[in-house]
């Protein structure tokens, strides 16, 4: 079957760096909060893989869409939406923090921005945290603005990275640490930039605050980045399996819990720090969680795209439903996100494990849509 293209409308929001990434051409978008996301550049991801782990990439990441919290109770809103104890936060520092509901249900796992004591972004993931927020805010009567700025993310990854953009910024971007930020002159503005990124290899995120700006800075970084072997890119599946990095909507959503995506670490559970959805987090961690985030290893050769989840079983029986066809093999787990490594020589892939299987080095069936069955391995990330 064909690849279908979107149908463009008022509903699916083109960035500052569209006209750019289509003058490069890309090859596919998909849709995350309502924007564009570009997916593919080259026409072999193995390629686009390689490349980013030796040289540097440029991202339209504008998709991290920035929810803003400002005003006299904005850390006060902040703690309530995460279990993440927050009061040690410093200004120019970046926090990941889960979000989670009133059943600790995982609603967004984004990155959080300290930009003053009483001013916050959340650069967030796949789903409407602005409406959320709002919502928390108005319930709860608090003194805050919730809105989305004009804010727009610009990743530049890779291991060349800390040297094009020392080039470019100063010293001051290489002394800064992981999730960390600071303020740079950009084309004669300031402008935010942190060391961070949707990848393993190393990077920086410019958070630009001027749409008008986008196509400039992107030249800006291209043009300076030819002496690097610079080309666009995306976060890419391979690197990002084997980087261990989780994305909402396939790896967790609301049917998940913080333990079971493996932020138990991230979780306050003493009386110091409130939030929504304590008292159920509370009740889970009592029992412990019953399936695990895991890595699997399997297969010795490249498997089809993981469009579906992939089944894992206890036996080599071909699966269906809760049982194998021939009832005996139990269904642990299903591969939400896989693809081959050439590193690893083996696919790799990310799948909530249930408990009585989820040992690392646990021998389980992967059943693919080609109708094979592979044996697979349970790992820990990174591969």
């Amino acid at each position: 079957m064909g690849q279908a293209g979107l149908n463009m409308s008022r509903r699916i929001r083109r960035t500052p760096f569209t006209d750019r990434v289509e003058a490069h051409g890309v090859r596919g978008f998909s849709v995350v909060n309502h924007m564009l996301l570009p997916k593919a550049f080259e026409a072999d991801v193995e390629d686009d893989y390689l490349h980013l782990r030796q040289h540097v990439q440029i991202w339209d990441v504008s998709v991290q869409r920035q929810v803003q919290i400002i005003g006299p109770d904005a850390a006060r809103l902040v703690q309530i939406m995460t279990p993440r104890d927050l009061r040690g936060a410093e200004t120019g520092q970046c926090l990941y923090v889960p979000l989670i509901d009133q059943n600790a249900g995982m609603l967004n796992d984004p990155v959080l921005l300290k930009l003053a004591e009483d001013r916050f972004w959340l650069s967030i993931a796949d789903s409407d945290i602005l409406l959320w927020a709002r919502g928390l805010a108005i319930g709860m009567g608090l003194d805050v603005v919730v809105d989305e700025p004009d804010v727009s993310p610009l990743a530049i990854q890779g291991p060349k990275a800390q040297a094009l953009m020392t080039q470019l910024f100063g010293d001051g971007i290489a002394a800064l640490g992981h999730f960390r930020f600071g303020i740079f002159d950009v084309l004669g503005t300031r402008q935010l930039i942190a060391r961070s990124g949707y990848s393993k290899q190393g990077g920086y995120e410019i958070y630009l605050q001027d749409s008008a700006l986008g196509s400039a800075l992107w030249d800006l970084i291209w043009d300076a980045g030819t002496a690097y072997n610079i080309r666009p890119g995306c976060p890419n599946l391979i690197e990002r399996i084997e980087g261990g990095l989780m994305s909402y909507g396939n790896e967790f959503t609301r049917e998940n819990n913080p333990l079971e995506c493996g932020f138990g670490p991230l979780c306050h559970l003493g009386d110091a720090v409130d939030y929504i959805g304590k008292t159920a987090l509370r009740e889970l961690a009592a029992t412990g969680p019953q399936r695990m985030l895991r890595g699997i290893k399997f297969g010795d050769g490249p498997s089809p795209p993981c469009g579906e989840p992939f089944p894992v079983t206890t036996g080599p029986a071909s699966s269906s439903g809760g049982q194998s066809s021939a009832g005996r093999d139990e269904i642990v787990g299903q591969i939400t996100s896989g693809i081959y490594s050439p590193r690893l020589g083996c696919n790799v892939g990310m799948s909530m494990i249930e408990k009585t299987h989820w040992e690392f080095g646990t021998r389980l069936f992967v059943h693919t849509p080609d109708g094979k069955t592979h044996n697979g391995t349970v790992e820990p990330f990174p591969f």
